[in-house]
């Protein structure tokens, strides 16, 4: 084999890879504008749902900095939760998920971050929106007196 066909097969090898990679992150972004829609009808289909159920919409992806402490220093975080509703004089956040796991209150980062959410923004309550099976679940968390003392401090 000769240098020059050995030039050759190396850039067609860099082609190829080059090829691979652009369709690899054609991919990755074709799938992540797909599940930006498929969230985006989810939260429309979630507040019609909330609607008809009697709540009102308060706010849409309602920002929150947060500060937790870490080593008696704070950390700020940003939390977005996706809806805030009034229903009978209690506020809630609405966190409408999608997809066949998410909307399940036995999924554990779901669960988590719903009671995050009940924390950091002071509600009455949250929700669990699931729009593609029309279902609002309102989570309740048992609280002790000594954990809402500490989320005051920490807040």
């Amino acid at each position: 084999m000769d240098e020059s066909s050995l030039v050759v097969g190396a850039l067609l090898m860099l082609l190829a890879l080059a090829a691979i990679l652009a369709v690899r992150a054609r991919y990755r972004s074709w799938r992540a504008v797909r599940r930006a829609r498929r969230a985006s009808r989810g939260e429309r289909r979630a507040e019609k749902l909330l609607r008809n159920r009697g709540f009102r919409i308060e706010a849409r992806q309602k920002t929150l900095r947060w500060a937790i402490s870490v080593d008696g220093q704070p950390h700020y975080c940003q939390l977005r939760a996706d809806l805030l509703v009034e229903k009978s004089g209690r506020r809630f956040v609405a966190e409408v998920k999608t997809g066949a796991l998410a909307p399940r209150p036995s999924n554990v980062s779901t669960r988590r971050q719903l009671l995050e959410y009940l924390i950091a923004y002071r509600v009455d309550g949250v929700l669990l929106v699931a729009p593609e099976r029309r279902q609002v679940v309102e989570l309740g968390f048992p609280m002790t007196a000594a954990a809402m003392e500490w989320a005051d401090e920490a807040g």
